[in-house]
């Protein structure tokens, strides 16, 4: 699938890691770095720009690395960008370890997966189909 993108920021655009990876590791372009306090968090810009085809999604995930290495990840996981969306591709980031995480220009801060969706058109009706399982929730499979 080809999907147009502006790149403004200093780095290459987000490729895959290998043949079989699902995300591509978004960057950030800073001019200066970021101090991310513990519990602080912030909005660090990418420098990219996309124009997704109707149907699809881009959502930004953490790095599982940054998340238990750093304790930092992103804070509306998995963040939506819709296909009409054509601002700058910010990640919202939060620190949630005890310790100050300095963000550098280029530093991969989170990845990006596309992803099909699809829109509902609601059904109202009285009830609904009974399962298996019913309204059980919130641990209703037990533990196994």
């Amino acid at each position: 699938m080809k999907v147009q993108i502006i790149n403004k920021s200093k780095h290459a655009l987000p490729t895959y890691a290998t043949e079989a990876s699902a995300g591509m590791d978004l960057r950030a372009n800073l001019s200066e770095p970021i101090v991310l306090k513990p519990l602080q968090r912030c909005l660090v810009p990418t420098g990219l720009y996309m124009a997704l085809p109707v149907g699809y999604e881009a959502q930004v995930r953490p790095r599982s690395g940054l998340a238990i290495k750093k304790g930092v990840t992103v804070l509306n996981t998995p963040g939506t960008i819709d296909a009409d969306y054509r601002g700058e591709v910010c990640v919202i980031l939060v620190n949630l370890s005890a310790e100050e995480f300095v963000i550098e220009d280029g530093e991969r801060i989170a990845q990006m997966v596309i992803a099909r969706h699809e829109q509902v058109e609601w059904q109202a009706v009285e009830v609904l189909d009974d399962t298996e399982r019913g309204a059980g929730g919130f641990g209703h499979s037990g533990v196994k």
